[in-house]
């Protein structure tokens, strides 16, 4: 995970994200989102 790219991202989506899903937030799991978005 790129530290830069992953702070800038999470920073940005934590605004709107529900609290529930904040698991998502975690490097690994969003390691995994990020792959799946591409896709």
């Amino acid at each position: 995970v790129n530290p830069e790219e992953y702070l800038a991202d999470v920073l940005l989506r934590v605004q709107t994200h529900p609290n529930a899903r904040i698991g998502e937030m975690l490097p690994h799991e969003w390691k995994r989102l990020r792959a799946a978005d591409s896709s």
